[in-house]
């Protein structure tokens, strides 16, 4: 005599397998810049000039953030690469821990930040404000800043000398 599921299981069993299919499906159904774009389109956005290898890198990048987190970071291990831009090490502590505090100067003046900053640092690195909000503080050439790693692959940047920071991503 079969032993009878209870309901709940056969039903997160259901939605477990809708899904799959449907992560499965949205991997499947993307489509590149060149199949959306018309030839024209193509080339006025001179996306023509771009190499194979850049126009690849340009379509993943599209795709890794057309996709839910999830997906993202699953896309990204079957590719065999990580999913975000800390894997780029350049201008980071040479350390066993990816995630010290950076430390380094604004390169000119600097007055802080007011929604859409970009950071530029002596360093050679690149960072953008993606936390809303502004911040004004006196004028100050080459500003020694912090960005300290948070939760769940998060950095904040703050200014030395001041008790306020803005949650900020890797340019380059």
């Amino acid at each position: 005599m079969p032993i009878a599921l209870p309901a709940i299981v056969r039903l997160s069993a259901l939605s477990l397998a809708i899904l799959v299919a449907t992560i499965a499906s949205a991997q499947e159904s993307f489509s590149t810049l060149e199949e959306r774009m018309t030839g024209q389109e193509f080339r006025e956005s001179g996306l023509h000039k771009l190499t194979d290898e850049e126009l690849a890198a340009l379509n993943r990048w599209i795709r890794a953030r057309s996709l839910t987190e999830n997906e993202a970071l699953d896309l990204a291990a079957s590719e065999g690469r990580a999913s975000d831009p800390s894997a780029d090490r350049r201008g980071l502590p040479q350390s066993d821990s990816p995630n010290e505090p950076i430390r380094s100067r604004i390169v000119g003046p600097f007055s802080g930040w007011s929604g859409d900053t970009e950071f530029v640092l002596e360093n050679g690195m690149v960072w953008r404000q993606i936390q809303s909000g502004r911040f004004a503080m006196r004028e100050t050439e080459g500003a020694e800043v912090t960005i300290s790693p948070g939760v769940l692959g998060s950095w904040y940047l703050s200014v030395d000398g001041y008790n306020r920071r803005v949650r900020v991503e890797r340019v380059r």
